[in-house]
């Protein structure tokens, strides 16, 4: 963990990069920093997953609203002020990346960070963590 994960609808395909958006976003995720001045999300747990929604209704129907919904899913631990951060720079590149779109269409796009403290089961099984913990 952490996994952003992105939920569309489909009509704004042919119009964005969200690849590009997937690549912006984990970069900034893998920039953050906390009071301490150490990385605030692993590398090797960092992903960012982008998904068409199949089906969807967004508004009143009358017209072709889109939607972007981005969900950060993180373990517990990080201060309010980290989370907050970290939230505000995700936004701002989500902003950025979309404004081109804000000219042409109704769009409405949730970022939200949800933290897991409680977590009931939390299996894994990765090679990827290894990987970076070399370079560190």
């Amino acid at each position: 963990m952490p996994h952003l994960v992105i939920l569309y609808t489909p009509n704004i395909e042919a119009e964005t990069d969200m690849t590009a958006l997937c690549r912006t976003l984990a970069d900034t995720m893998l920039r953050q920093r906390d009071e301490a001045g150490q990385p605030v999300f692993p590398v090797g747990g960092t992903r960012v997953l982008a998904y068409p929604a199949a089906h969807h209704a967004v508004a009143d129907g009358k017209a072709d609203y889109a939607f972007v919904y981005l969900n950060i899913r993180m373990a517990a631990g990080r201060s309010e002020a980290v989370k907050k951060n970290a939230g505000d720079e995700l936004l701002a590149d989500v902003r950025a990346h979309f404004e081109p779109i804000f000219s042409k269409r109704h769009i409405g796009i949730t970022l939200q960070i949800d933290e897991s403290p409680g977590q009931v089961y939390d299996g894994k099984h990765s090679n990827l963590h290894p990987l970076f913990n070399k370079q560190q």
